[in-house]
């Protein structure tokens, strides 16, 4: 049963706000019920960890939602194959497969493997676009599977050959009145050139891509995520190789790329039991152009103990607000969270834009690969990011000797993500649950009604940990689903 927390601090009697928020956690972590599973590894070569899949991206356009992800983990990089879970109608029923014509394992591809899986949709020309890193000992390079309605995906289309790719993403042009309409553009980082950024445009969905562009001042970077303004201006947050956040754009439909800027420093703090995470942004946009950028950050924490999830923002790409942490929980707290996934509804805007972030999480910072406990957590802004919600556990506890293990850690994914469909928010991430045997059961799962923009329990400001004199409820019958550094990993190494 759902449990409905109640508002006994906006009476005249008020306990401790600790006592309070403590609460509000242990009925957030009891409101879990079933998981809606929407994929399965069915590969049996012998070079991945089976049963595994990690690393999701969602894109969402009308009443369709699709996810990508990686299949079939392998140690050294990537999986066995890119699966896709798809749903048509709103998020109630989903199909799921996987890519053909990419790997070895699948569909007569020449890849060994592949990774860093990436949605968009081009409303231009009617087609999903799923943008992945083939890898083999020939090289890497980036590709792109296309498809007219979500389900059914060609053999990949190659983006680029040059150089060693890694962390590609892809967005597309999707304003009518915008001069650029139809144009998509993929970033990439080349690690031959110490992880170059890169930019590759297409202006017939993704058919044929011109060539390979830098910045004008050749910047170096990782995980760049690059977002279209309805102005047809696309702005291209990624971690920089100095500790910070950083940007850069285009103008001219990706003719040309700009200088980079500073969006913040980095200050993160080192995640325990070996789980693979870094500072990547999760970076959205609201119906108006607004750039939402969010990444694990220790700043606000005594000793940089333990992360929240911080949050900058800006209209135009070349300015930005310092960080604000996303109040999830006190600053006292002993809980560690990392790998956002931040989703924007996009028929929302400004002060009443409506904000979704997923993200993982440890209860307690401190712990061993033994005894930590990674959890999945959810909170929600109908204020644009000024106020949130009280946090809810959507999965956990899970183990972490039932993640599959890469060369730079245990892994659910360097990124998750959230995506809204008709109002409501889709996060997609990886659970995994107890080994049988030898064999993982690690899958994507969502919640199976959405998570609608109402709150539940108190709102907590961003600028400090105190609940707002107002607060929103649920529906009474709303509930939440379980669906059936100090060292930094360097970032030439992240696929």
């Amino acid at each position: 049963m759902p449990i409905e927390l109640r508002m006994p601090f906006l009476r005249k009697t008020v306990p401790s706000f600790a006592f309070v928020f403590m609460l509000i956690l242990a009925a957030s972590s009891e409101a879990q019920v079933t998981l809606r599973k929407l994929s399965t590894d069915t590969f049996t070569n012998s070079t991945s960890q089976h049963a595994t899949e990690v690393e999701p991206d969602t894109f969402a356009f009308g009443n369709t939602i699709v996810s990508a992800f990686q299949v079939g983990r392998i140690f050294g990089g990537g999986g066995a194959d890119i699966g896709f879970a798809t749903s048509t109608d709103g998020g109630r029923t989903w199909t799921s497969g996987f890519l053909p014509g990419i790997t070895t394992f699948q569909g007569g591809g020449t890849a060994s493997a592949v990774s860093d899986a990436s949605v968009t949709y081009d409303a231009a020309h009617g087609v999903w676009i799923i943008c992945v890193l083939p890898i083999s000992n020939n090289g890497n390079t980036v590709a792109v599977s296309r498809s007219t309605d979500g389900l059914t995906w060609s053999n990949p289309i190659t983006v680029t050959t040059l150089g060693d790719p890694d962390k590609n993403w892809i967005v597309c042009d999707n304003t009518p009145t915008s001069p650029f309409f139809g144009h998509c553009y993929v970033e990439w980082d080349d690690t031959s050139l110490g992880d170059q950024e890169e930019m590759n445009t297409s202006t017939d969905g993704g058919l044929t891509w011109g060539p390979a562009l830098q910045t004008a001042d050749r910047t170096f970077g990782i995980g760049g995520q690059p977002l279209v303004q309805p102005s047809g201006t696309v702005i291209v947050p990624y971690e920089g190789l100095s500790g910070d956040m950083r940007a850069f754009t285009s103008t001219n439909g990706g003719a040309s790329w700009t200088k980079s800027v500073h969006i913040a420093n980095i200050t993160d703090h080192v995640v325990a039991g070996g789980l693979r995470t870094s500072a990547l942004p999760s970076a959205e946009i609201d119906a108006t152009g607004k750039i939402y950028v969010a990444w694990q950050d220790c700043r606000f924490r005594t000793a940089c103990a333990s992360n929240d999830i911080v949050m900058s923002t800006s209209a135009n790409g070349a300015t930005w607000t310092a960080p604000v942490r996303i109040p999830i929980d006190v600053t006292t707290s002993t809980v560690d969270h990392f790998i956002p996934g931040l989703g924007v509804d996009h028929a929302t805007s400004g002060a009443s834009a409506h904000l979704t972030l997923a993200y993982y999480f440890y209860p307690t910072a401190k712990c061993t690969a033994a005894t930590c406990q990674l959890s999945v957590g959810v909170v929600r802004s109908v204020t644009g990011g000024t106020t949130w919600s009280a946090p809810r556990t959507l999965a956990g506890p899970m183990s972490l000797n039932s993640l599959p293990n890469t060369f730079s850690g245990l892994m659910v994914g360097d990124y998750i993500s959230t995506s809204y469909v008709n109002g409501k928010a889709f996060p997609v991430f990886a659970v995994a649950r107890a080994k049988v045997g030898t064999k993982f059961d690690e899958a994507m799962n969502t919640t199976p009604a959405g998570l609608a923009a109402a709150l539940i329990g108190p709102e907590f400001s961003s600028r400090n940990d105190r609940p707002v004199p107002h607060a929103h409820s649920d529906h009474p019958k709303m509930q939440y689903y379980d669906l059936d550094h100090e060292h930094r990993i360097p970032p030439s190494r992240k696929r």
